[in-house]
């Protein structure tokens, strides 16, 4: 079992900046990659980037070269780093651990979630 808490979501205005962290205990071990998602009411959710055990990295292409994801103090805190946000980022941001070793950005290879936290970006 992996248990993930999200933490860091808050109101920002366009073109601003936050920092989302994910604290993951558990069974680490047996995590392939890490992601984070995103959902807005009425539309499924949506992958944001993930991050693999080897430390590749995969983005969806409406937020490279804004958003990066890292690893923190080893593989127990999981980052994401958003910039220039847009109000299209806003929604609840999920943090998400895949056994697969580096998967598709989906969130059908994701077993373990966090409850989220909400990102809201006005223009």
């Amino acid at each position: 079992q992996v248990q993930l808490v999200e933490s860091g979501g808050d109101s920002v205005q366009a073109g601003g900046s936050l920092r989302l962290s994910c604290r993951v205990s558990g069974y680490i071990a047996k995590i392939g990659a890490m992601g984070w998602f995103r959902q807005v009411p009425g539309k499924e959710r949506e992958g944001v980037g993930l991050i693999c055990r080897g430390l590749k990295t995969t983005y969806a292409d409406s937020v490279k070269g804004r958003f990066t994801i890292s690893l923190d103090n080893g593989p127990d805190t999981l980052s994401l780093q958003m910039n220039s946000l847009k109000p299209e980022d806003t929604g609840t941001y999920f943090c998400a651990a895949s056994d697969d070793y580096c998967p598709a950005l989906s969130s059908v290879y994701f077993r373990s979630w966090g409850q989220g936290t909400q990102v809201t970006v006005s223009s």
